[in-house]
């Protein structure tokens, strides 16, 4: 559809638009229906005739009893466009814009990647992950918070406090995580599905660590909790090392949901028969070291499970608690046979993580891989206990 206009500097600017926007030979058209009165006509082909007269753009007249009047506008030479107008390159902003961006900034070899996308968005007129090139203070900001993530220097620290000491104010991170995970993405491997807060949450940024939640014969610190009646109880995570076996149990199953947490210690194993912990979806670094420590001091013969949805961040998931424990890990009623059975196709299409050849769940991977592949939340499912090897 032709791009009818009444104001000279407006169809002129719009012929940069779409030159930044890539097209080859912009034009535009004069919006002769809209003008005021014949004055409005005069000034607007005046102004369009000193742009013509200093080669910024080009005329294009009109036939028969129409040859007075403009037909059609062209871009001419846009830098002289540029400066009639008062406007800018791209390229001329977007490399003050870089330059503020990482100036005096000792840049991580794994944030230089991200760098490079930025400037190239910039470099076209274009905005990355919202901010144009005139947000690159923000931006820079972004790029300082996720460099101290980088350095490890969030450990032990909590969210607001981590951006106060980074940033100089406990609420940058809250502003900028869509950001900072975006920039992350490209060195450390996050769920893929999650909302920035869940997988920030994931290295150990977070307001509070939640409670880890047991089921299981144990007992903890001097506190004998075997006459307590109680489903499950929680702790803090990083008081696990606090936590005694009353008897050994049979299997340790992780469990990514909590309806289905449930489900499994009152449906599956009333006589807790094994030791099943609720990692409260996207497992958070408290809760990682947690399930370390359980790893290493657990009884090398008891199997370790996980269940989680049959997704991309399912599958994330178990990798992650995979890597942390260092024991063989086994997955938990997520099979490609559950999800092709029970499952749906989804809208929206989230690859799974990468690298998992060596995996146990490598064979769900490989399947989510494919375009028809069904996911499945883990409540459609009936709990059952693992599968134990005689």
């Amino acid at each position: 559809m032709a791009r009818r206009f009444a104001d000279a500097r407006k169809l002129m600017g719009d012929l940069l638009d779409r030159h930044e926007a890539g097209a080859a030979s912009p034009i535009g058209y004069p919006a002769y229906l809209e003008f005021a009165d014949v004055s409005a006509i005069d000034r607007f082909v005046r102004q369009l005739e000193e742009a013509e007269a200093a080669g910024a753009i080009r005329l294009a007249k009109g036939r028969g009893r129409n040859g007075d009047q403009i037909a059609h506008v062209k871009l001419g030479v846009a830098a002289r466009l540029y400066e009639l107008l008062g406007r800018r390159p791209p390229g001329e902003l977007a490399a003050e814009a870089g330059l503020r961006l990482v100036e005096g900034f000792d840049l991580p070899r794994e944030l230089e990647a991200p760098c490079v996308a930025i400037r190239a968005a910039w470099d076209k007129g274009r905005s990355w992950q919202g901010f144009a090139a005139q947000d690159a203070d923000r931006l820079r900001t972004a790029l300082l918070l996720a460099k101290a993530i980088l350095e490890g220097r969030h450990r032990g620290v909590d969210y607001r406090t981590f951006s106060r000491r980074i940033a100089g104010d406990s609420k940058a991170l809250e502003k900028l995580e869509a950001a900072v995970v975006r920039l992350l993405s490209s060195a450390l491997e996050l769920p893929p599905a999650a909302r920035p807060k869940d997988a920030l949450r994931t290295l150990g940024l977070e307001k509070f660590a939640p409670p880890m939640l047991l089921a299981g014969r144990v007992d903890f610190d001097g506190a004998d909790l075997s006459r307590v009646r109680s489903t499950y109880f929680g702790i803090p995570p990083a008081e696990a090392h606090l936590v005694r076996l009353r008897e050994k149990p049979r299997y340790l199953l992780t469990v990514e949901n909590f309806a289905s947490f449930n489900r499994h210690v009152i449906e599956a194993d009333a006589a807790r028969c094994g030791l099943t912990i609720y990692v409260g979806g996207y497992p958070s670094l408290a809760t990682q070291d947690a399930l370390r420590f359980l790893a290493r001091t657990l009884p090398a013969e008891i199997p370790f499970f996980h269940w989680s949805d049959i997704d991309p961040d399912g599958t994330w998931i178990f990798r992650t608690i995979e890597r942390i424990v260092e024991r063989p890990l086994c997955p938990h009623l997520m099979t490609s046979d559950l999800a092709e059975a029970f499952g749906r196709v989804p809208e929206e299409a989230v690859r799974p993580p990468r690298q998992a050849e060596n995996s146990a769940i490598a064979e769900l991977v490989n399947y989510l891989q494919n375009d028809n592949a069904k996911w499945l939340e883990q409540e459609e499912l009936d709990p059952v206990l693992p599968l134990l090897r005689s």
